[in-house]
């Protein structure tokens, strides 16, 4: 395994493991998973040498964060746990409650990275900060990150932490490259680190589906899904299984291996099963040539995905806009009115659940 060394953090693997679907029904994975296959998972992960670890509050309503901090069982100190605050109200008071939460659903005295899930819409990071600031300073976490920040959003709040914000969690991989533009020359100028959840675009990468061959359950709302996606990314999937041949691996491993070639990006798949996190580790072992890099790079360039989503219905998928995947993934009707905090409230936890319609807000 690849490590990375990070300020405040220590070594951090170039692939880790995230752990969004513990506790989660949402895919499929179930009560059994939880209790038997997660422990596994995470056990071999450690066995394998993968030390970053990626939940977060939200993720089960907690359950994640119980797992995880279970399974770790005597290696959860000596590994970098991350996990994430979903920022409503995110005054200091609250922040240092929230903190303290999830370190006891982990089980640790103090959480390596912890992470702003998102940007708030409407409350500035010199709101937010102080608290991870206090944070910082009283030895409660390791260093703090962002989540789904733009590079601006990212300076201002380091400029508001008066310290560096050392990671950015997004969504990255050859079907989704954006932050190649500016959050990878950033990290590298700067020492920081980019997280890339979503690295396989939920299988996409892996050559399994097209237009005939469409998935179902949750995966069905993710745009890239749309049929027209499907037509376009083809090229893209030509270019990584061309270099696979070359390599002698899949589609997908040569994927994650091409993110974790750029300069402090690492990599967080789910897993769920122990052959699944050995596959996604053995990415680590592939040294990609310059040309193939190059010609990678070009293919995910050429393919901007139309961001419209899939909304599955008795029929099969069908196009439609931010709005209805919104109605779609709340419980509470569409039509509900709210005001001040009730609406920030109601508007973020939208956008939770939507993240995975719209990976952006994983």
């Amino acid at each position: 395994m690849k490590h990375l060394e990070v300020d405040g953090i220590g070594n951090v693997s170039r692939i880790g493991l995230g752990t969004w679907q513990f506790g989660s029904r949402e895919w499929g994975y179930g009560d059994r998973y939880a209790s038997g296959a997660a422990r596994d998972i995470v056990a071999r992960a450690c066995a394998l040498g993968v030390t970053l670890f990626d939940t977060a509050e939200v993720y089960g309503l907690g359950k994640s964060e119980r797992i995880l901090g279970e399974a770790l069982g005597d290696e959860r100190a000596e590994v970098v746990v991350a996990s994430k605050i979903m920022p409503v109200a995110p005054f200091p008071a609250v922040v240092k409650q929230r903190e303290r939460a999830s370190a006891r659903r982990l089980q640790l005295d103090r959480i390596p990275l912890y992470q702003i899930h998102q940007p708030n819409p409407v409350v500035p990071d010199s709101v937010i900060m102080p608290g991870m600031r206090e944070l910082l300073d009283t030895g409660r976490i390791g260093a703090a990150g962002v989540s789904n920040y733009s590079l601006a959003r990212w300076k201002k709040a380091d400029a508001a932490l008066g310290r560096p914000v050392v990671s950015n969690q997004v969504h990255f991989s050859l079907a989704h490259p954006g932050p190649l533009d500016d959050l990878v020359p950033f990290a590298e100028r700067e020492n920081r680190i980019i997280i890339a959840y979503s690295p396989l675009a939920q299988g996409l990468l892996g050559g399994k589906y097209g237009v005939d061959n469409r998935p179902a359950g949750v995966r069905a709302v993710n745009p890239l899904f749309g049929t027209e996606n499907l037509r376009r990314i083809e090229p893209l999937l030509q270019t990584l299984r061309a270099v696979a041949t070359d390599v002698d691996a899949k589609p997908a491993q040569v994927a994650l291996a091409w993110l974790i070639s750029l300069p402090g990006v690492v990599a967080i798949p789910g897993a769920s099963s122990v052959e699944q996190l050995e596959f996604n580790v053995a990415a680590a072992d592939i040294e990609l040539s310059a040309d193939a890099r190059a010609a990678l790079t070009e293919a995910a360039r050429a393919f901007p995905p139309r961001v419209g989503p899939a909304i599955p219905h008795r029929h099969g998928p069908r196009e439609a806009g931010p709005a209805l995947v919104t109605a779609f993934a709340s419980d509470d009707p569409p039509t509900a009115r709210r005001t001040g905090p009730d609406r920030l409230a109601h508007r973020l936890r939208q956008e939770a659940l939507c993240r995975r319609a719209a990976p952006r807000f994983h």
